[in-house]
């Protein structure tokens, strides 16, 4: 086989160049010798500049990366891997299926392809959310009715023994303390309970329902808080329940702001998303809107069920805002998601414009 070099591979290997599959020809010591369009698309960065570098300098950790590689070559075989984390410099992290295949005999060369997975975690992580949040639905509905039925009763009886003790001010408080408590809980039972409404669709422009809860935002925080817009003005309407939207955005905004204690910068952002699938129908069309947040982040250690009822970071939250969030987004066909480090958390809604657009 003659020596491979940048002058003579495209020749050999011509047939890489038309696929869709993001692949690379590398060295053992990882120095690249060929990268199709595919892959200089996935990796951001052009093919005369991929060739300066060693394949293990591409990412923050290539340690697994390189593995593949050399055990390929040392096995004289495929190696595979089915869901690999890498991290481009300066860049979000890539979620591939990665199969390392050695192209000449003895072993020195290696067939790289780097199969993105993204969109199989996405679809994956949504009918997860979806069971979930059926099952949530179900449980908050049994809970709801089991705590409603007694509320009724504690109240009545806290009137009737205020009217017992109606000369013995000092225990009157007491009494007080219970109705208020048990209000208190008739309210949480009537926030568990709401989004079991079916919503009323109409002709909705996001950015009136952003502009709202800005201004929420902004007259309850109006010292050491910044709400940016973003918007892509173009987008169509959307068919929706204003009222469910504008409770969606200010749960996850009110989050954030409470997060950072009132002092931070929140940002809007509205764009177009083409050819989604949102529970299991493909759109030609979704609104993706964004909020992104400048505060510390969501703590590890809810951060795999920051979506349940009753969940939250706060001593002082009820934790059912993003639930509440989530079964509206649901009940519009969407899905919302996060990503969260310190100093930047950005949670994504995507909801179908409708069948015709």
């Amino acid at each position: 086989m003659p020596t491979m070099t940048p002058q003579n591979y495209p020749q050999q290997y011509a047939g890489l160049e038309l696929l869709e599959t993001p692949v690379m020809i590398v060295e053992r010591n990882g120095q690249l010798l060929f990268a199709n369009p595919a892959c200089e698309s996935l990796l951001k960065v052009g093919r005369k500049e991929l060739q300066k570098h060693s394949l293990y300098a591409l990412f923050h950790d290539a340690r697994a990366l390189k593995n593949a590689v050399q055990m390929a070559l040392d096995h004289a075989g495929s190696y595979i891997e089915h869901d690999l984390e890498l991290v481009p410099e300066g860049d979000i992290p890539l979620h591939i299926g990665l199969t390392v295949t050695p192209i000449d005999s003895p072993p020195r060369l290696a067939l790289v392809e780097l199969r993105p997975i993204d969109q199989q975690l996405r679809i994956a992580n949504e009918e997860r959310l979806l069971l979930q949040q059926q099952a949530n639905r179900e449980l908050i509905r049994n809970l709801a009715h089991e705590i409603k039925n007694p509320l009724g009763g504690i109240r009545g009886a806290a009137q009737l023994l205020e009217h017992e003790i109606a000369d013995r001010p000092e225990l009157l408080e007491y009494t007080g303390v219970i109705r208020e408590e048990a209000l208190r809980l008739q309210h949480l039972v009537d926030r568990l309970l709401a989004p079991h409404r079916r919503h009323i669709a109409s002709d909705v422009n996001i950015h009136e329902v952003l502009e709202r809860v800005r201004s929420i935002l902004l007259a309850e925080y109006p010292q050491g808080l910044t709400v940016r817009r973003d918007y892509d003005v173009s987008l169509p309407m959307l068919a929706a329940d204003k009222e469910q939207l504008i409770q969606v955005v200010l749960n996850i905004a009110k989050n954030a702001v409470q997060a950072m204690k009132g002092s931070g910068e929140i940002i809007l952002r509205t764009r177009v998303a083409r050819q989604v699938t949102l529970a299991r129908k493909r759109h030609n069309l979704a609104l993706k809107l964004q909020v992104i947040d400048n505060g510390p982040g969501i703590p590890d250690d809810i951060r795999d069920h920051v979506f349940y009822p009753l969940v939250t970071g706060r001593a002082e939250g009820t934790g059912l805002g993003l639930t509440l969030a989530q079964t509206f987004v649901h009940q519009h066909g969407g899905t919302i998601e996060f990503e969260s480090r310190p100093g930047n958390t950005c949670f994504t809604v995507l909801m179908p414009f409708g069948p015709d657009q």
